[in-house]
Parts: structure tokens; sequence; C-alpha cells
């Protein structure tokens, strides 16, 4: 058995753990990040790696991290929360530093990796991600692997256009991300009710839907029409196995069941339609992102640990 360095880089902290290459963890904890200081940033990963490196004998660090992420260099591209981390070869700086070999994947692409390791997907070669927040995110899961594209934007469905408003003269032209996120959800009932958006979130609006509010119930149907439709579209682009759902949102109890109720609708509209999306909900939350980093490293590194 070997033991690897994890880590998953968020906007307010860095979370670690020491890991088995079966995903097994051995000790977990949390480290401050700085957004500006890179040196810094660097200062504390690479004290926390040669610490367990002594006292856990750890053969590798895998990271998950913000941004367009490119596994091969090492570099981060793009922008996050983390200004720091992009530019900064992470391959180089903390290999030579600590002797160990580094491999590093965007995050959302880690928390799907996670699942098809030992969750929702593990039983699955080719999968959608759907993470549903303030915006909409994904990865495309191919043959057990991330596929990136040719622009690292693989997996960005809620660039998906789904509605075009013409007024005025103009054409306008709205995104899966505009219409379907949660965010887009407390925007319209904020809208109707004369309140800012800072004022409400999703479990407010589904506590009022619960007491009968109707603009909160109404907005909340428009919310699953708009995901069914997105989810449709997915099925038809790529032919997944399934579609993994994650995000709060994917905690309702009651979320698959009324996306399917709409789905079922779009079918009977679209007679040529015949397939009904498989549609199920991320099983890991908090640890999804060190599993997926720890995954990654392994395909990268050890693949005959990882792949039959």
């Amino acid at each position: 058995m070997t033991n690897y360095m994890v880590f998953d880089v968020g906007g307010s902290m860095i979370k670690f753990a020491v890991m088995k290459d079966d995903g097994e963890f051995i000790e977990k904890g949390e480290l401050p990040v700085s957004d500006s200081d890179f040196s810094l940033f660097q200062e504390t990963i690479i004290e926390t790696v040669l610490e367990n490196k002594v006292k856990h004998q750890v053969a590798g660090i895998a990271f998950s991290c913000p941004g367009g992420v490119e596994s091969d260099t090492g570099i981060i591209g793009g922008s996050s929360a983390l200004p720091c981390i992009h530019g900064p070869n992470f391959k180089t700086i903390f290999s030579e530093a600590t002797g160990l070999p580094v491999e590093l994947e965007n995050d959302a692409n880690c928390a799907a990796l996670g699942e098809v390791w030992k969750g929702a997907a593990k039983e699955n070669e080719n999968v959608l991600f759907t993470i549903i927040g303030t915006g909409i995110g994904g990865a495309i899961i191919k043959n057990r692997r991330i596929h990136k594209g040719a622009n690292l934007h693989g997996g960005e469905i809620g660039y998906m256009v789904l509605q075009v408003v013409k007024e005025d003269g103009k054409t306008a032209f709205q995104t899966w991300s505009q219409l379907a996120a949660t965010g887009a959800l407390v925007k319209n009932v904020a809208k109707r009710k004369g309140m800012k958006p800072s004022e409400l979130n999703g479990k407010v609006i589904f506590e009022k839907a619960a007491e009968g509010d109707e603009i909160c119930l109404e907005e909340i149907d428009e919310f699953y029409l708009r995901l069914a439709q997105g989810i449709y579209n997915i099925q038809y682009v790529y032919d997944p196995e399934k579609i993994i759902l994650g995000g709060a949102i994917s905690n309702r109890d009651d979320l698959i069941e009324q996306i399917y109720k709409k789905i079922d609708l779009l079918l009977e509209s679209v007679q040529a339609a015949k397939i009904r999306p498989i549609i199920e909900s991320c099983q890991f939350k908090n640890d999804a992102n060190l599993l997926g980093a720890l995954y990654h490293y392994l395909q990268c590194q050890a693949p005959e640990s990882v792949e039959a």
C-alpha cells in the first residue's frame, strides 16, 4: 500500500489529506490560503508535504485546483478566486522542492473523477456530470477519463444557448446557466417580488414554496423545466450512460423526480426522441475533490492500479 499527499485548493481554504492508493483517508486537515501571495501559498504546501513525507512516507502529490488546469504542463490558466495560482508551474515548483512527482486537475473534473472511482459512476465508462449552483458547470467522462476538449472547455455545458430573446430590434441569447442555475432561480424570484437577490437563496425559496407561495412555486416549476431541457440536449449530444447531478440542490429528495416529469413532457412533444436519460445524484460531497485528485494522479502515474 502506497500513501499520497492530496490537496483541494479552494478560494477560502486548502483542504489536505494523506490517502492510501485505494482511496482510504489516513489523515485530513485544512490550511489557510492567500489569494495574492504565491510565495506564502508555496511555503504552506511544501511544509505540509515534507512533514507528511517523513510521517507517512508519501510517494506523490495530487492537486485539485480551480481554473483552466493544464494537467500536462502543470500550469493553471484562466481565472479564479485565487489569482496567485495562475501562472506558476505546479509540477516544476513542488516536485523540485519535495522530490516527489506531482499531478493536478481542475476541481470540477476532480469531483467527477471521485464519483467515477468510488461513487455514482463507478460502474460506468461514459458519463456527464452537471453541477448546479450559482451557475452550471460540468465534466465529460469518456472511457473513465476527463475529456477536456481542444480549448480546455469540454464540459462547459452551462454555456449552451437555450433561449433567444428579440426585443426593440435587438437579439439576445440566454445560456443554460442564466436560465436554469440556482442563481437564476434566485434572481427570477427576487425580480418578481421586488427584492434584491442577496435577500434570498435557494433554500428560502423552496421553503416559501412549501408554504404555498405562488411566485416561488411558479419559478421552481420553470427551474425544473429548464433543467430538463438542458439534460435532454446533453443526452442527445453525448448519449452518456448516466447524467449525474451535483451542487447543493442535488441533496433535494424530489429533484430528480421533478426533472423526470418535465423530461417526459419533452419526450411526448418531440416524437423522434425515444431515450429517457438516466439521472442520478452525486454520492460524495466534501471528499469528492480529494478522491478525484488522487484518482487522476493514479491514472497518470500508476494506471495499472486503477484500470482493469
